[in-house]
């Protein structure tokens, strides 16, 4: 299967970046506010351009000669993209028109030998843009186009131009659709648990930037990687903070984000620190996984300083099982998910995490029979009856109506004797019988038809 062109767009913060990128990916994707240095880390998104699909990568504004160590990281991010690109689209502003910060990031650029596209945002004026233009002509990088992002001026020209640059590799329809379905992965939890260090421990590459600033990282970040020879997208996410304390637009966003990453996922990794234990907002966040019917893997990070290090991270031990068990007796519902111990600082554990994640993705699809559905559930309740309210339960059928997550659908007699403990314990039942390890299982209760009763 034939790679997919790559975009990358840089600039100094706040001239446009992340609009621009929506714009080529034509979804809001990014975050979008007018405060400087809103993108930190490298954002990945799709297009299409005249039916030849490609990725747009946006990165956190580069500014030289700052001792700030997060703008720093921004700048080591910018020139990975770069490094990654097929063709860099950079972007200035007409309005501030050249400043010392664009004449560096256009120096950097002409090092790096890949071709740039030069992109002057914000140019809605023509009479003024005619005496613009020769200004950044002079940056050496080749004839500048004027766009909007906003409005999306010239972003055909754009993509036009960069596409004339690089070598778009044939491909026919059915070579795209080849290959395995991606499994996705979100990577959730609290600010400041280590979401970021994980991805990166997992990635090997300093993929996200990491700081030990609660809340660094806030747009939902997709970065597909291969795992024994299975294809998976990671999705990192802003950190969810207690409803309270969202207050902030940029904050809010961040956070609906994250929820909707999981709305997406196959699986929600959710981060715990194991010197903190699980707190009221980890539980929390668990829920929105659960309700959300991803599959659900509790990462246990930082047991390194839980445990003696010279501990095996892979071994189990009693502190293990303790500490699980704990966990198990404060967030009952969500007994059926399984625990990774990991340190992400020390890449360990990161191995049996993503095994457990490729399970928990097999299990989230699996399908069981109607005809043995029905078999076995007969068996529960003819081993355990039903009474309520002087009624007995009697089902009459069952099917398994769709997966991600197994939604089961119960065809009863009355509905409203139905209580959750017995769907508890025909649940329970179904687990013992087919794993379903760390996948949330629903149930649907209809009404059988009136004659089936009589």
């Amino acid at each position: 299967m034939h790679r997919k062109p790559v975009l990358a767009i840089v600039g100094r913060p706040n001239v446009g970046k992340s609009t621009l990128f929506n714009r080529l990916v034509g979804q809001r994707v990014a975050i979008v506010e007018d405060t400087p240095g809103v993108t930190r880390d490298r954002l990945y998104g799709e297009g299409e351009w005249l039916g030849q699909p490609f990725v747009v990568i946006d990165t956190g504004g580069i500014l030289f000669g700052d001792d700030d160590p997060l703008i720093e990281q921004v700048r080591v991010q910018a020139q990975v993209a770069m490094h990654e690109a097929d063709c860099v689209l950079f972007l200035v502003d007409a309005r501030e028109g050249l400043t010392p910060a664009d004449e560096e990031v256009a120096e950097l650029l002409r090092k790096g030998g890949k071709p740039v596209v030069l992109l002057v945002n914000k140019a809605d004026n023509p009479k003024l843009w005619d005496t613009q233009r020769a200004e950044f002509f002079g940056l050496g990088l080749g004839e500048p186009i004027p766009v909007s992002s906003i409005h999306g001026h010239n972003i055909a020209e754009v993509l036009e131009r960069a596409f004339e640059q690089i070598e778009v590799p044939s491909s026919s329809p059915a070579e795209r659709e080849e290959g395995a379905e991606p499994i996705k992965i979100a990577i959730v939890g609290r600010p400041n648990v280590g979401k970021s260090s994980l991805l990166n421990a997992i990635l090997g590459e300093p993929r996200a930037i990491v700081s030990a600033i609660a809340g660094t990282t806030r747009d939902t970040l997709d970065t597909p990687f291969t795992w024994k020879d299975q294809p998976v997208i990671l999705i990192d996410t802003a950190g969810i903070k207690r409803p309270g304390k969202v207050q902030r637009s940029l904050e809010y966003y961040a956070q609906l984000r994250a929820e909707r990453a999981m709305q997406r996922a196959d699986v929600a990794v959710v981060v715990l620190d194991a010197t903190e234990g699980v707190t009221h907002n980890d539980r929390r966040i668990a829920q929105l996984a659960a309700s959300a019917g991803r599959g659900v893997v509790w990462a246990v990070n930082k047991w390194d300083l839980k445990e003696p290090p010279d501990g095996n991270l892979e071994q189990d031990t009693p502190l293990k099982k303790d500490f699980a068990r704990l966990i198990q007796q404060e967030v009952k519902w969500l007994d059926y998910a399984p625990f990774v111990f990991l340190s992400a600082l020390q890449s360990k554990g990161i191995e049996r995490l993503l095994d457990t994640c490729m399970v928990v993705a097999d299990l989230h699809c699996m399908r069981v029979g109607t005809g043995e559905l029905n078999r076995l559930i007969h068996e529960w309740v003819f081993e355990r009856p039903y009474t309520r309210k002087g009624k007995q339960l009697k089902i009459y059928y069952a099917t398994m109506a769709s997966v991600r997550p197994p939604t089961i659908v119960l065809f009863v007699n009355d509905p409203e004797i139905v209580h959750f403990s017995y769907l508890r314990y025909l649940e329970n039942q179904l687990r013992r019988r087919y794993e379903y390890t760390g996948v949330p299982i629903r149930w649907v209760i209809r009404a059988a038809h009136e004659e089936r009763e009589k």
